[in-house]
């Protein structure tokens, strides 16, 4: 049998309560560029991977949780915090790989206070 020739990710679905307040908080404050909303689904562009955010109110707690990679962790940290986002911890080493590579993470709440977070990884020194 011959493989299926998956592709990267198309998108990603995460259900809000309110498609309004989550529209406005992720376009507003995360600034992640929006797409468009048509009824109880707001659309938009993680770098190439489209989000469908989605009213369910019954089914918000069930969301699932987003890694958004940064290329400078500290000054995205920074930044968004400037914004009034707020963090549920500094930025922090999750894994040192054995060739010297270093994973970091933040994590943040959204405007339902479901957590969400930034990722980066780079090399020391």
């Amino acid at each position: 049998m011959t493989p299926t020739p998956f592709g990267s990710i198309g998108q990603i679905s995460r259900s809000v309560s309110s498609i309004g307040a989550a529209e406005i908080w992720w376009r507003d404050v995360l600034e992640i560029p929006h797409l468009y909303t048509f009824g109880p689904l707001a659309f938009f562009d993680c770098g190439g991977i489209r989000l469908m955010l989605s009213a369910e109110p019954r089914q918000a707690e069930q969301a699932s949780l987003l890694y958004f990679r940064v290329d400078d962790i500290q000054a995205s940290y920074a930044s968004m915090r400037e914004r009034g986002i707020h963090f549920r911890e500094a930025p922090h080493l999750i894994h040192r790989h054995q060739d010297g590579l270093e994973e970091w993470m933040a994590f943040f709440d959204d405007n339902e206070h479901r957590p969400l977070a930034i990722m980066s990884q780079f090399r020391p020194g």
